[in-house]
């Protein structure tokens, strides 16, 4: 089999390699025309997968829910290029083998000059496109603009990652033109092309799911692993008996998690509680169990909740049982909230189920994020329901991102929820978040799927800004209360596999007030912006994409009302309220 254009490789396609003898005389421009481009070109890149390579690049740049930089859009750009560029080689590839055509008919350079002129129109057309919606979102957030420059470099890093990309998939064309030799040896052409190409597929599989996978999902857990077990010498082990890993503490302090030891030594002080509230303050409660405080997540949230009891926990006024996330991650501002609005009078228990970053956990360990949230609540509310029930403390929940998902885990209704608890906040909720799927799904008619409004608001609440809570207006809201917040632009809320091929409401809506008006759906193409935006989802000011910080002081009061809470007091908390390092 040679380099030529009867291969049936389907990597030529209609740019087929062909060597163009010289014609003797003197040509034509019309003749010139007709010619295509040189050996090396058409060889290495094909005329339609080119085009439909440029026209994914285009599209990759439609608007999207948050701010890119040019590097970030570059990457994106590239990758939704090659694919393009793939595409198109398969599908004319596909068309001549359903037609028994050894090879296709070559662009000509005429047409060859206009995809370069209209590509470079286009490329020109949707950076411009680029920079309005960028502005218009960045102006949204208070996001400083991008440069002058960044916008032509983003066109240029899209075409060097493309070409990056493609020259990837030229290495694998080449191997499976080199199979295609062997086995036509023995075998009919197109059978071979068939064989082939199934075999490189199984060889990638094979390769990254078996040895690739294993060193991959390895290194990865070494890597988390270590930071998991790094020490911060300016975060030390605590002197008081109030926190794990302190004195008399059933969990060492190094058994803690990197997280684990970042939540429990933080937190607002006695004497910045008392200052803030104008009366003597009592020590805020926190225990926490780690990965290495107990063997399995049964054990360890038994362990939880054991230090809760020992710390003497169940005699606060309010046990607030949070979820983590992937790395044992805990919202500081949401644990903080807490401890201002009761002077201290809290505790907060919480437990670690892995070390991987959530994206990875949502992947590996969703389920045992989901039998976290549900242990550790059996076990703190078990002890609790053994007090009198008057001298009970509330019970509430809260969580956010994979940790809200798994602090719906003991409950999968709202009526349970609402029946087991005296309140709960989740923040940034994702697609596969039972109850406010069932929430949002059934929403009252008239009610946004970005804001929903459900049984008139009477149990559970949801919105963006503290004053969606509110809705609707005049509508009672009993007790207990729950609250999801949820921002119009995170792209954690809204990413759903169904994005592919339908048209979400949130898209049919009014856009949300974070939102670009432009942004429109596109079958696939919202779907892999959507993706994309989730890799920036917390590169924002709080109020944005997945950043839930200030707001969830109105949610709070909002949820748990504590006595001798105003209005005032919530304006003066949210400044000092901040989210802890890493999720």
């Amino acid at each position: 089999m040679t380099d030529t254009a009867q291969d049936s490789d389907p990597a030529d396609d209609d740019g087929a390699a062909v060597a163009v003898a010289e014609p003797s005389g003197e040509e034509s421009l019309a003749a010139k025309l007709e010619e295509p481009p040189s050996d090396w070109w058409v060889r290495r890149y094909t005329f339609f997968g080119t085009a439909v390579g440029l026209a994914f690049i285009w599209l990759s740049m439609t608007p999207s829910l948050l701010p890119r930089g040019p590097l970030f859009q570059g990457i994106v750009s590239g990758a939704a290029g090659a694919c393009g560029y793939g595409l198109g080689v398969l599908s004319v590839w596909a068309v001549r083998y359903m037609r028994s055509k050894d090879s296709s008919p070559k662009a000509p350079l005429w047409a060859w000059l206009i995809l370069i002129g209209l590509g470079i129109i286009g490329q020109v057309l949707a950076v411009i496109w680029f920079h309005v919606w960028q502005d218009e979102v960045r102006d949204m957030m208070g996001v400083p603009r991008m440069k002058f420059w960044d916008h032509p470099l983003t066109a240029v890093y899209s075409i060097v990652f493309l070409f990056g990309f493609v020259e990837i998939g030229q290495l694998i064309r080449k191997l499976v033109r080199f199979l295609m030799r062997q086995l036509e040896r023995i075998a009919p052409p197109r059978v071979s092309g068939v064989v082939a190409v199934l075999l490189v597929i199984t060889l990638f599989v094979e390769i990254f799911n078996g040895v690739v996978g294993s060193y991959a999902m390895s290194w990865i857990n070494q890597t988390f692993a270590a930071a998991n077990d790094e020490d911060d010498p300016d975060n030390p082990a605590p002197t008081t008996p109030l926190r794990s890993g302190g004195p008399g503490s059933l969990a060492s302090w190094s058994s803690l998690g990197r997280q684990g030891r970042i939540f429990v030594g933080n937190g607002p002080s006695v004497e910045e509680l008392s200052k803030f509230n104008g009366s003597k303050a009592i020590e805020p409660i926190r225990t926490y169990a780690g990965l290495h405080s107990a063997n399995g997540i049964r054990a360890t949230a038994k362990l939880a909740a054991q230090e809760l009891k020992r710390t003497g926990g169940l005699d606060r006024a309010v046990v607030a049982v949070a979820t983590t996330t992937g790395t044992g991650w805990i919202n500081e501002a949401e644990a903080a909230s807490l401890e201002y609005m009761y002077n201290g009078n809290t505790a907060i228990v919480s437990m670690q189920y892995s070390f991987l970053p959530s994206w990875i956990s949502f992947l590996v360990d969703k389920a045992n994020a989901q039998e976290a949230g549900q242990e550790l609540f059996e076990e703190v509310d078990a002890l609790v329901r053994q007090m009198p029930e008057g001298k009970r403390p509330k019970l509430v929940v809260f969580g956010e991102s994979l940790g809200s998902f798994g602090g719906e885990a003991p409950f999968l209704a709202l009526n349970n929820l609402v029946a087991r608890t005296n309140g709960a906040l989740f923040s940034g909720p994702t697609f596969n978040n039972v109850i406010w799927t069932e929430l949002t799904r059934y929403r009252d008619a008239g009610s946004p799927e970005k804001l929903p409004i459900y049984d008139d608001g009477r149990n559970a609440r949801l919105g963006s800004r503290p004053e969606d809570f509110t809705r609707p207006s005049g509508a009672p809201w009993d007790h207990p209360r729950v609250v999801y917040l949820q921002h119009a632009s995170d792209p954690i809320a809204w990413w759903n596999p169904d994005l592919l091929f339908s048209k979400p409401d949130w898209l049919s809506e009014p856009r949300g007030r974070d939102v670009s008006p432009r942004m429109e759906w596109i079958p696939v193409v919202t779907f892999l912006q959507v993706s994309a935006d989730m890799a920036v989802a917390v590169d924002v000011p709080d109020g944005h994409g997945h950043v839930y910080v200030r707001d969830v002081a109105n949610a709070w009061a909002d949820v748990l009302q504590p006595a001798g809470w105003t209005p005032e007091k919530t304006e003066r908390l949210r400044p000092l309220l901040h989210p802890s390092a890493g999720t």
